[in-house]
């Protein structure tokens, strides 16, 4: 590539990081000065020109070290082969740790609560943006008061029913859009900053630390407005895989940080000169003639910032469902370029009614911010454990090295979990109720995939010994390929069993199939199929993926004919097994979940359609399995 297309690719990247890494970041001046002055609990900062030049010196300081010093710099750093986000970040963790199975076990466990948290996060953020932008109604008249609520949830409605459509057509109009949107903030920031200078006083991290110990034990009130600005940093780590670390990073030096900080100084500046512009700081930058125009165009911003942690939780229930965290979905795949552009059509109602929920059940952004920090606090000081076992073990830092990097941040983000748990009562219940709703799901699933698979190795007879029996049997063969899917591969299929008993024929060439997906992001072409010739007759095959590969099993068996196995399409049959699970007070798991894991399993998604199987090709066999 030539340094002028490299430049080109690189300029791209970086429009696209811009326009869906930044998106929620990029809308927390909506909201976030305005609750730090005028808290929900009450705990107010007095509203003078010393305690805004500190709580502005304090909110610039904190993207310096949270967002650029601990995710641009560090957490960037540690990619699974270039992927980032919750899922990726533990399956590293957890490889890299080693050890025992316990402390795997663990940092599994930690990182899946991670990814429940993403998910409250999820629904949290679409119902504070767009809110947040649609409350701008009411500096144009307090008459529109009553329309915020309902003309929020009609934004939100056509957002989700146009997820279906993918993401690809408006996706490249992200880029531009947030490059006015950034823009805007910075000049309108800066104009007021000309109008108060004292306001750059807030650059000196002296103010910051005077700010925070003034407020002595109510330093944690200020600070649970304060993590607002900080929202959405996660975005630069999970969204890694997309764009790569140099356009996040150069994306953020050169626009998103100046583009914020101008404008937290310019709300600043303008509270110094006005203090009744408190009642919404952000609109009251602009000329009333502008508001209206501002407000539409904050509409747009919140949808993309909203957009991005949709798409992000779709791409996280996928890698979910491909390590064993969930039961199979749908996915419908909007581009025929871009595997990573997907819809899981379940993920997206139950997203809709749960954002729905939120906005009408909260009502304001106010009550919606005090849900808001406590989701994203937990996930920063999760991202921040799992980077040390990274550091420490992952790359081989010694000990003194791994706690420099990270226990500063772990200290910083405890503060911050701290900070925002004062909220519980006042809505930070929510995500964590989402959250812990999710992790029953996930670990239920887990567990009981487990249990079903003991179930079935304890009751099935051994493979190899059955099959050489049947080798030298005289049983009719039929000329066709049938391949069995199997999750334990040292067991006779439950589908080859009943093909047996009940049609009393044997297929020519047999293939023994088991899909392995691994806790890396990508599985090469080369690296794919594991063919392995056993009896007369009889092959077992196994397919490799990684958590973001796209499984397609017809397309991975034409991988196995340089290895001796030729698999025709049209006389080739697929048998899969299809289990009834039947509960049983036990053992296994509390009686409660066991029927969770039931009804879980009978509404999962088709493994015809998972696997990209051919619909007239495949005869199931259903099976009861007691666990």
């Amino acid at each position: 590539m030539s340094s002028k297309q490299g430049g080109a690719g690189l300029g791209a990247m970086t429009l696209g990081a811009l326009g869906v890494v930044y998106g929620d970041i990029g809308t927390s001046p909506l909201y976030t000065l305005h609750e730090i002055f005028v808290p929900v609990s009450g705990v107010g900062v007095p509203l003078d020109t010393h305690h805004l030049i500190g709580a502005i010196s304090t909110i610039f300081w904190g993207l310096m070290l949270v967002v650029t010093l601990k995710y641009v710099i560090l957490i960037l750093r540690a990619d699974n082969n270039g992927e980032g986000g919750a899922m990726a970040l533990t399956a590293l963790a957890a490889k890299a740790a080693g050890g025992t199975p316990q402390r795997r076990t663990l940092i599994m466990l930690v990182g899946m609560f991670g990814a429940t948290l993403f998910f409250g996060d999820s629904v949290i953020t679409p119902a504070v943006t767009v809110m947040g932008a649609v409350e701008g109604l009411e500096v144009v008249t307090p008459a529109l008061q009553s329309y915020v609520v309902p003309l929020s949830v009609l934004i939100l409605v056509a957002l989700f029913s146009a997820q279906r459509f993918g993401t690809g057509a408006f996706g490249k109009a992200f880029g531009p859009i947030l490059v006015v949107w950034f823009s805007l903030l910075a000049i309108v920031g800066a104009l007021h900053i000309f109008q108060a200078p004292e306001i750059l006083f807030a650059l000196n991290p002296y103010y910051a630390g005077q700010f925070l110990l003034d407020r002595g034990w109510h330093v944690l009130a200020a600070l649970g407005a304060i993590v607002l600005a900080l929202t959405g940093a996660e975005a630069l780590y999970a969204d890694m895989g997309h764009f790569g670390k140099t356009p996040i990073r150069l994306a953020w030096s050169t626009m998103v940080l100046p583009a914020l900080a101008l404008n937290y100084m310019g709300q600043g500046a303008l509270l110094i000169r006005d203090p009744g512009a408190i009642e919404n700081p952000f609109f009251r930058l602009f000329p009333s003639t502008w508001v209206l125009p501002v407000v539409a165009f904050a509409a747009v911003a919140a949808v993309i910032a909203s957009q991005a942690v949709i798409s992000g939780a779709f791409s996280m229930a996928k890698q979910a469902i491909q390590l064993g965290f969930l039961p199979r979905m749908e996915v419908v795949y909007t581009s025929v370029r871009e595997a990573g552009q997907i819809y899981l059509p379940r993920v997206n109602w139950a997203l809709m009614v749960a954002v729905i929920c939120a906005v009408v059940g909260f009502g304001s952004v106010s009550a919606l911010t005090s849900a808001y920090g406590i989701a994203v606090t937990v996930t920063m000081l999760i991202d921040t454990t799992l980077t040390y076992f990274v550091v420490r073990y992952g790359w081989g830092f010694p000990l003194w090295i791994a706690l420099s990097a990270t226990g500063f941040f772990m200290l910083l983000d405890g503060l911050l979990v701290a900070a925002c748990s004062l909220k519980f009562l006042h809505g930070g219940w929510f995500p964590l109720l989402l959250a812990m709703v999710m992790f029953a799901i996930m670990s239920t699933w887990k567990r009981g995939r487990e249990l079903l698979l003991e179930s079935i190795r304890r009751d099935d007879p051994d493979l190899i010994p059955f099959i050489t029996a049947l080798a030298s049997d005289d049983i009719v063969r039929t000329p066709r390929t049938a391949v069995f899917t199997v999750a334990n591969v040292g067991t006779v299929p439950q589908a080859l069993l009943h093909n047996l008993k009940h049609n009393q024929v044997l297929h020519e060439t047999n293939v023994i199939l088991t899909v392995k997906f691994h806790e890396v992001p990508w599985i090469p072409f080369a690296d794919r199929v594991q063919v392995e010739p056993l009896a007369r007759g009889f092959w077992r095959v196994t397919v490799n993926y990684g958590f973001k590969n796209t499984p397609d099993i017809p397309q991975a068996l034409t991988l196995c004919r340089p290895h001796g196995l030729e698999v025709e399409e049209f006389t080739t049959s697929y048998f899969l097994s299809r289990e009834v699970v039947v509960p049983t007070r036990g053992d296994g798991m509390a009686h409660w979940r066991e029927r969770l894991f039931a009804a879980m399993t009978r509404n999962a998604g088709s493994v015809v359609e998972f696997f990209r199987l051919p619909n007239n090709s495949v005869i199931e066999l259903g099976t009861r399995v007691q666990i």
